[in-house]
């Protein structure tokens, strides 16, 4: 019967009627897995933003007068940056659809340790330059 509260223990199905546990080593390494996988989500969204921002600066105009006041809806070519910032983005969310899943289970160990993985991958991996991706430059016009 699966859960519809959070409840703690040992005995947990993650995401696949296969990945279930059923001693405390097993429930410890599908903790542990969920938190790299977490961590990881970070670290794919911060190569994913780095991405985009290189991509845009490439792609930036010579000053604010020459930039267009409306981007058009359709991109004008395919370019690789392009088409790897979308890989990067369907894989990421396909992993954060994963960890929503794994909460789901609705055990307490696993979404703690969700959500620690996500803190420490944020502070590990997007905590660390966040102002130089977010802002790029620090001229309010560019």
């Amino acid at each position: 019967m699966m859960h519809m509260t959070f409840y703690w223990g040992k005995q947990v199905t993650i995401l696949f009627d296969g990945w279930k546990t059923n001693s405390w080593g097993s429930y410890s390494l599908s903790l542990l897995a969920c938190f790299i996988l977490a961590s990881f989500y970070q670290y794919m969204e911060d190569k994913r933003l780095r991405l985009k921002i290189s991509y845009v600066s490439k792609t930036s105009y010579s000053s604010a007068t020459d930039a267009p006041l409306l981007r058009s809806g359709v991109p004008s070519k395919l370019t690789l940056g392009r088409i790897g910032s979308a890989f990067l983005f369907s894989l990421n969310s396909a992993i954060g659809y994963m960890l929503m899943l794994a909460v789901m289970s609705f055990n307490g160990g696993v979404f703690i340790a969700v959500v620690l993985g996500l803190g420490i991958g944020y502070i590990l991996f997007r905590g660390i330059g966040e102002e130089e991706i977010l802002y790029g430059s620090s001229c309010g016009c560019a």
